[in-house]
């Protein structure tokens, strides 16, 4: 069906629902020779998990990720790889109540109106458990993308609620991203967020905020001049994912605040004798190509829907009622969603390395 996958060269279909049987990918377009196990792939899906900490649902999947086809003797043979993840923790019975109710800001009215019914459990394809298939396909990717290109992709939260870091992307490291639970590299303000959504699950109420990601050492010439654009691919992949409400290029909408005299990234000749930027105001693209300056981009995540708050909502039927939700929730999406954002992002890259090798070989 139209809308389940992503990519062109390198394509991926995601399948399954929140409460299915088991939830996946096929990957289409990985080039052949590329040394892959299910670790490769295993140590991002850990980062997305439910149940990694107190401020996480406490849905228990271990996501163990099973390699079905396309790999051979330990490498990718061309043909489409079938990744796939048996759903373990479920409790259907926990929405059992939701059957003739549209909770408030879920997909609920929406899929009955475009499908004439909907999986009430847990969302079902509305799920963010969909994005397993995505965190494991974009685990290819990064793997490609690093190993060949030495590109690196990092995320990390930025802004819980009113609660920001001011750290400077420019040296944030992987290691200081994983060293709390929150994914926060500014050891003084994490645990601030951290109590923040302590205290916002402890009200039955969830929270939002901004993550930031960094993408160092994509070469010039990627991307597209027109609809294809670089900067247009990842805005379209960031607001695909469960919760966001807006992408963020560079300055963004600070830019506003600009001359063009200011905002202009001079060019200048690097100490390796190549051509750079003096700043990077334009973020790693200009006219929809990557420059080969690091792009950088932020992303708002709304708070989660559910929340175990009485609120006001109609049946199927359209009789008014109230709601105080069940079920196990995140009240904070950002922590897990770190990983989604970084395979997107490689997802977008990996499909435009493809493109631009095919087109300028």
């Amino acid at each position: 069906m139209a809308g389940n996958s992503f990519g062109d060269i390198f394509r991926i279909t995601t399948f399954g629902e929140s409460h299915g049987g088991a939830v996946g990918v096929v990957v289409d377009g990985c080039p052949p020779g590329l040394s892959l196990s299910p670790t490769d792939i295993q140590k991002h899906l850990d980062r997305r998990r439910p149940g990694q900490s107190d401020i996480t649902t406490p849905r228990k999947e271990e996501d163990t990720i099973h390699i079905l086809s396309g790999v051979f003797e330990g490498v990718t043979t061309g043909t489409p790889i079938l990744l796939l993840a048996y759903n373990k923790d479920v409790r259907s019975e926990d929405y059992d109540h939701l059957k003739r109710l549209f909770r408030p800001s879920h997909a609920d009215y929406t899929y009955l109106a475009k499908y004439g019914l909907r999986d009430y459990r847990g969302s079902g394809r509305a799920s963010a458990r969909e994005t397993l298939g995505r965190v494991a396909a974009g685990a290819i990717a990064l793997k490609f993308l690093q190993e060949s290109l030495g590109i690196e992709v990092l995320s990390y939260v930025e802004q819980v609620g009113d609660i920001a870091t001011s750290v400077s992307p420019e040296h944030v490291t992987a290691k200081e991203i994983e060293a709390n639970i929150i994914r926060c590299p500014d050891p003084s303000v994490a645990p601030k967020m951290i109590d923040l959504v302590r205290t916002v699950q402890a009200e039955g109420d969830s929270i939002g905020g901004i993550m930031r990601s960094v993408i160092r050492g994509v070469p010039a010439g990627l991307g597209e001049p027109v609809f294809d654009k670089l900067q247009a691919d990842l805005g379209k992949a960031m607001v695909s994912i469960n919760a966001v409400k807006g992408i963020e290029i560079a300055l963004g909408f600070n830019a506003v605040n600009l001359r063009g005299s200011q905002h202009n990234d001079a060019f200048v000749v690097n100490e390796m004798g190549e051509v750079s930027t003096r700043t990077n105001h334009a973020g790693g693209v200009l006219g929809g190509i990557s420059s080969g300056e690091t792009i950088t981009f932020r992303v708002a995540f709304k708070p989660v829907a559910t929340i175990a708050r009485e609120q006001d909502t109609v049946t199927v039927e359209g009789t008014p009622t109230t709601l105080e939700a069940s079920g196990r929730h995140d009240p904070c999406v950002l922590p897990r969603a770190v990983p989604i954002v970084d395979t997107m992002a490689a997802l977008v890259l990996m499909d435009h390395y493809l493109r631009h090798k095919a087109q300028n070989s």
